[in-house]
């Protein structure tokens, strides 16, 4: 299939629109993400159900019961693949298919880009983002990777003037000076005294995220294990006294009973912390390029796009027809 698209003029914003590539930044990566998020959970688990080779467990083993009444693995199994197969199976075609581009359309992506896209995309959460955290790196970049070749075939041959990527970049430069990010576990109770039990449970060997389950009044969060993202410094979403208490501490370490603005109590755990970076003209051309290139674009297109162009062919019938 040809990568060219009908172009349309790149149109220019006015003072009080949000720039073109802080909405992409905003909401494509979220978008993104979490079906990433869904379909990587879905098929590390799948892949955990299927039996080792060396293992012989009938299909009639018991993985749970009910007033007696048992449920079988080869029903769990069938329930999940009815569920969840299509979509991990075709998550896992499009992933080969965009390999198989990248090779013949000679595209290259280097972990350099793949570090930007995730530098950009965590400046860009908000605070019930968990996809970023809830996959395993070598899945997320994985994913990243699928999505730059995809964007760079259909880029491929849209032409972007020099002059608009400068003007850009120089008009929206804190785009590119990402902050620092603090990856927070967060419990909140109703009084200063449980959550000094809390922190003391804590301090004792307790694990942080199964008591964010247990006692937390956050239900948001305590579903999570108490994980609220990767958060920012003066982010206008967040109780600053979360940020205040998250700022004093070092990666692994857990604060002290601090008041929340609505009148109980927290303690916030930090697990990682991601150091703020500042991106020049250079590091950031291409990936500016190739936003306001897709722009361009009169349609948005997906792997599936490419599947007959590759001979793909999959358990549930025809190829899927691009959209």
């Amino acid at each position: 299939m040809s990568s060219k698209r009908n172009r349309r003029p790149l149109s220019a914003g006015t003072p009080n629109q949000t720039p073109l590539l802080q909405r992409r930044l905003k909401t494509k990566p979220a978008l993104t993400v979490i079906a990433i998020l869904l379909l990587g959970n879905i098929l590390w688990f799948i892949t955990w159900l299927i039996p080792n080779k060396d293992q012989e467990i009938g299909s009639d083993e018991q993985v749970a019961a009910v007033d007696g009444e048992t449920i079988t693995r080869q029903e769990w199994m069938i329930a999940m693949e009815e569920r969840y197969g299509k979509e991990t199976l075709q998550n896992l075609v499009n992933e080969s298919v965009m390999e198989k581009a990248a090779k013949k359309f000679k595209i290259q992506v280097t972990d350099k880009e793949i570090d930007l896209e995730l530098a950009l995309m965590r400046s860009a959460q908000d605070k019930f983002d968990t996809a970023m955290q809830n996959l395993s790196s070598e899945q997320l970049r994985q994913k990243i990777r699928s999505q730059l070749i995809l964007d760079k075939v259909l880029t491929k041959d849209v032409v972007i003037k020099k002059g608009s990527i400068e003007k850009y970049y120089e008009e929206n430069q804190a785009l590119y000076n990402t902050k620092t990010n603090y990856r927070t576990n967060f419990i909140e109770v109703d009084s200063k005294k449980a959550a000094e039990e809390a922190f003391s449970e804590i301090k004792n060997a307790s694990d942080f995220s199964v008591l964010a389950r247990e006692i937390s009044l956050d239900s948001a969060s305590a579903s999570l294990g108490g994980d609220i993202g990767f958060l920012t410094e003066n982010q206008e979403n967040i109780d600053p006294a979360i940020l205040k208490s998250v700022k004093a501490l070092k990666a692994g370490e857990v604060s002290k009973a601090f008041k929340l603005a609505n009148g109980h109590y927290g303690i916030v755990q930090v697990q990682e912390i991601l150091e703020g970076q500042s991106f020049t003209y250079d590091d950031v051309k291409e990936h500016i390029e190739r936003e306001l290139a897709l722009e361009q674009l009169s349609q948005s297109v997906t792997p599936e796009a490419f599947w007959s162009e590759f001979n793909a062919t999959w358990y549930y019938g025809e190829a899927k027809k691009g959209k």
